[in-house]
């Protein structure tokens, strides 16, 4: 299997009179040297871009890790739908205002399924932004929205596989709901599945939608992919999406409307008695299953810039340091870290050098690895039992981190342990 070209950020260049910023996969530079941008030049107006371009105001929206309480990303959205669209531009309006956000962390953005399905020409205005906005497509999923015309199906798989080797996460949105048959999400094997939202809204009150909702989250599983349940709104069908083993969500449950990637932490009501999924019958689950995006950062990382990437969400346990290829070099755990940091002259002696002098070696498990097998791994090193796990493809490019934590508590929950 070839290795796609690796994504490469912008260099940025500080404008004269201000402080550098620090650069990485979650710095968006202002400046790039020899041009700017159209939409760099001048400060974003909130309440919409150039009309039929932009459009209203993107609005953000938490996606919440339901088991920690954590933000792990976020999804923005703008006043019209991806599924009524038929190019990049919605896309396009919700990276650049992620942007003007500092939105750190990694992005779900909708996609038509019809620029999906029209080739990597209609695109080009994506990987441009991207490059202005000096994002790695490992740290975006793009949600393609539509309902699917039959005749377009080998254009569409054709148009994700191209999206996938290009570094980006894929998602499908309203399943369940959209006229998107489930052999297609089998063919296309992608990383989250997001439940309609009208199949969230009515089945704590609809036996059927739930055995539909419920069958979404059997298909996921079965072909390895995250599911998210959106527009939460009631504490009954928060009740419902935990019971049907979704870990994702979003919603003004959550979050409330006007929420900003600067508020940070969410709040995620404790359910009155504990319900677990029925996974008796999933023998051996992959560690795939139980995957989170890892937060990373080039080999060439000073320790300031971990320290900012550290910042931005304190649910982040680690930082990965990765080559030009994505592979994995180092992790740095997040509680050793910033004890150096915070020692006897930590900060002078470790803030403008390279993060990896101090990190440790990343311990590498493939996607396949059952979780058994990798809380094996996790146990080798006495002193590292607890360090996030680091899951790989087929050609050894970081796909996200586990938390053993994670492990424990599937195998610990276990009919018979």
């Amino acid at each position: 299997m070839s290795v796609p070209t690796p994504f490469t950020a912008p260099v940025a260049v500080t404008p004269p009179g201000e402080q550098s910023s620090t650069t990485g996969p979650f710095t968006v530079p202002g400046y790039v040297s020899g041009y700017v941008p159209a939409w760099a030049a001048a400060p974003h107006d909130p309440t919409g871009g150039p009309p039929g371009v932009f459009g209203p105001a993107s609005s953000f929206t938490p996606v919440v890790d339901l088991d920690t309480g954590g933000v792990i990303a976020i999804q923005v959205t703008g006043d019209t739908p991806a599924a009524e669209r038929s190019d990049v531009a919605g896309t396009v309006a919700g990276l650049r205002a992620a942007a003007d956000a500092d939105a750190r962390l990694p992005l779900v953005l909708p996609i038509p399924i019809h620029a999906v399905s029209a080739g990597s020409a209609g695109l080009a205005p994506l990987h441009e932004a991207m490059r202005l906005a000096g994002r790695r497509p490992r740290e975006i999923i793009l949600t393609i929205e539509g309902d699917l015309d039959p005749a377009g199906r080998s254009r569409l798989l054709a148009g994700v596989d191209g999206l996938r080797a290009a570094g980006y996460l894929i998602a499908f949105g309203g399943a369940g709901v959209r006229n998107l048959p489930l052999d297609v999400l089998a063919d296309a094997s992608p990383y989250v599945i997001l439940i309609a939202p009208e199949l969230v809204e009515r089945a704590p009150k609809d036996a059927r939608r739930a055995a539909v909702a419920e069958a979404l989250v059997t298909v996921a599983k079965g072909v390895a992919a995250h599911i998210l349940a959106p527009g939460v709104q009631d504490e009954a069908q928060l009740a419902a999406v935990r019971a049907w083993g979704v870990r994702l969500a979003t919603g003004p449950l959550l979050a409330p409307g006007d929420w900003r990637p600067a508020d940070g932490r969410v709040h995620v009501p404790v359910p009155a008695t504990e319900t677990s999924p029925n996974l008796s019958h999933l023998l051996g689950p992959r560690v795939q299953e139980f995957l989170m995006p890892a937060v990373t950062l080039p080999i060439t990382a000073t320790s300031e810039e971990v320290v900012s990437a550290f910042g931005t969400e304190a649910s982040i346990s680690s930082v990965i340091l990765v080559d030009e290829y994505q592979r994995p070099q180092s992790m740095i755990d997040r509680s050793r870290f910033l004890l150096y940091m915070a020692g006897a002259y930590g900060h002078a002696l470790h803030a403008k050098k390279a993060a990896h002098r101090i990190a440790d070696s990343a311990r590498l498990v493939p996607k396949t690895t059952p979780a058994i097998a990798a809380m094996q791994v996790a146990g080798q090193d006495p002193k590292r039992v607890y360090d996030d796990l680091v899951v790989v493809d087929e050609v050894g490019r970081c796909l996200g981190t586990v938390h053993v934590s994670d492990l424990i508590r599937h195998v610990a929950n276990r009919p018979g342990h």
